[in-house]
């Protein structure tokens, strides 16, 4: 249900689409650590594959740093790899070192290969395509020109590009931005004003742009403050952008989107860990988190929700103790459900999920609050997925909550409401990889 390499976390990452609808993901790879360094974590990129989005194979490093003397020898990040004639161009971030002021230095360089399995890449030359361009974006301590993604581009012949960028006439904490440049046969880049330019978010990371049925586009983007991420839509790329809010909780980040062998649209994301996997840890990078459906009303906000592929993972249902499991329970007024108790048929709660009529919450021992949403209106009913120490809460099918808890044991699942408390039955999640044991394996619960 969750993916990254033995020994390593994920973090950013591109998709590959076969023609058979198989997925190849490139992602970046660093060890689990407190201390992130930029210019030794993320210095290649993994690739795994998968048939079905769920069960991942690692096939290992296909990417790597540039030669010393070149614009990427210090550090690879974010790639975006698109079909080139029978074969594939990968857009990607290059790091050559630190600014004075200790800031990673950024541009986007430019790769090929004749395979479309995503291997045997070759560098095109030794600079970068493209580089902000300081008449609209800041260059220097605190810039950003990262996270290429490439599109055809709606109003040429040729090619857009939204990178993550910081605009030059906006204050630091508020410059975050979506830059833009195009080309006409992908090598030679012309820089433009920004895409898109909010006014009051820091970092706007990993844009992600889809163009819907209707020809309209969707953009999606991770917001460094938050850790989540937000939606637009344009009826054109040049905009005008609208902005849609919140798409993904705190603790989703780098969406991406593919479609499905039955046609659906889903996004992939990551989600955090904790170093040491205990609750104490500080968040770290993770994990590549299972699909979610993504819905695109023509009058509302898009919204993901649950994505009927994870139902084959599923088992029947049951009333005993599982550690991975999913749940659905009816919400008519406050509640809580206990999933995970203080130990082996305990009777103190050490993992919940609560509803109080507004607030939606996940809860640790004593109730202390772990991650918390308000709910714009009560909803019918509650999907509840755990998977290891991950949990996930949708609101009438809506995704809306998301938290980390390495606390407690195995539980009957109850739910709690003033007539009184009753069992739930769940439905055992089925992992891919069951008997893993490194340090990617999904947290198999605390020790006797």
């Amino acid at each position: 249900m969750r993916y990254a390499p033995p020994g390593l976390c994920v973090n950013d990452f591109a998709l590959i689409r076969h023609p058979d609808t198989s997925h190849t993901v490139l992602h970046l790879q660093g060890p689990w650590t407190r201390d992130f360094d930029h210019l030794r974590m993320e210095t290649s990129f993994g690739r795994a594959t998968t048939t079905d989005l769920v069960h991942w194979e690692t096939q290992g490093t296909a990417f790597g740093n540039g030669l010393p003397g070149r614009f990427d020898q210090q550090a690879v990040w974010t790639m975006h790899p698109l079909v080139h004639g029978d074969g594939l161009a990968m857009f990607y971030t290059g790091v050559p070192g630190l600014t004075p002021g200790g800031w990673p230095l950024q541009s986007v360089g430019l790769a090929f290969s004749d395979r479309t399995d995503g291997t045997s890449w070759r560098r095109h030359g030794t600079v970068p395509v493209v580089e902000a361009d300081p008449r609209w974006y800041r260059t220097g301590e605190r810039m950003a020109w990262r996270d290429p993604f490439v599109v055809r581009d709606d109003e040429s012949d040729g090619w857009l590009m939204a990178v993550c960028a910081s605009d030059a006439g906006l204050p630091v904490e508020s410059s975050g931005c979506v830059g833009l440049a195009t080309s006409d046969d992908l090598e030679h880049w012309t820089v433009h004003p920004p895409l898109l330019s909010p006014g009051d978010v820091d970092e706007l990371e990993c844009p992600t742009l889809e163009r819907l049925d209707d020809g309209s586009w969707l953009l999606l983007g991770s917001i460094g403050a938050t850790r989540g991420f937000e939606s637009w839509t344009a009826p054109r790329l040049r905009g005008p952008w609208t902005r849609r809010g919140p798409l993904g909780p705190t603790g989703t980040y780098a969406p991406r989107v593919t479609t499905t062998a039955d046609g659906s649209r889903v996004v992939l994301h990551t989600t955090p860990r904790r170093v040491g996997l205990t609750d104490t840890g500080d968040r770290c990078r993770g994990m590549l988190a299972q699909p979610k459906l993504l819905v695109t009303p023509q009058d509302g906000a898009p919204h993901l929700a649950w994505w009927s592929g994870l139902d084959t993972w599923l088992g029947q249902e049951s009333g005993e103790p599982a550690l991975h499991a999913v749940a659905d329970v009816p919400v008519t007024g406050p509640l809580e459900v206990t999933l995970r108790t203080d130990r082996p048929g305990g009777d103190a709660t050490a993992l919940a999920v609560r509803y109080d009529g507004q607030d939606l919450r996940i809860t640790g021992p004593h109730g202390t609050t772990l991650e918390r949403t308000a709910l714009s209106r009560t909803p019918d009913t509650l999907r509840i997925l755990t998977v290891g120490e991950y949990v996930e809460v949708y609101a009438d099918g809506a995704f809306v909550l998301t938290g980390l808890s390495y606390t407690g044991h195995p539980a009957r699942w109850t739910l709690g409401t003033p007539a009184g408390r009753r069992a739930v039955p769940v439905r055992p999640v089925r992992l891919p990889h069951p008997d893993r044991d490194d340090a990617s394996a999904i947290w198999p619960g605390p020790s006797a």
